[in-house]
């Protein structure tokens, strides 16, 4: 079983960027596609997005594509989520998330991940 942790947040402006980091511990690292989401207060949870195993290949939902960007040191089982122009809508907690299922281009649900970090907060002000 693996075990997730994830760090980096905090308290930011509008337009600032943030990189969040996933360490692993236990399993195989690379037997697991790696996903992130969010979940606001009074919201359900929202896929970010996700990288494949060999960290080659990402896909992200329109709501966030072109300031988020995943990528994964499989060598350090670690797994990254770097956002950029951030607005006041990020605010959330964000989780890393690993799924034993393949990778594919489209949203994830997250009943397709198994393991789940306890959350990093995003905050940002205007």
């Amino acid at each position: 079983q693996v075990q997730l942790v994830e760090s980096g947040g905090g308290l930011v402006r509008t337009g600032a960027s943030l990189r969040l980091s996933c360490a692993a511990s236990g399993g195989t690292f690379t037997d697991y596609v790696m996903g992130w989401f969010r979940q606001a207060p009074g919201k359900e949870r929202e896929f970010v997005g996700q990288v494949d195993r060999s960290g080659d290949d990402t896909w992200y939902p329109s709501s966030v594509e072109g300031r988020c960007t995943i990528s994964r040191d499989n060598a350090k089982k670690l797994v990254f989520l770097q956002m950029d122009n951030l607005n006041t809508a990020d605010t959330a907690v964000y989780y890393c998330a690993a799924s034993k299922r393949g990778f594919y281009t489209g949203p994830r649900n997250p009943r397709d991940f198994f393991s789940w970090g306890q959350g990093t907060q995003v905050t940002v002000s205007s």
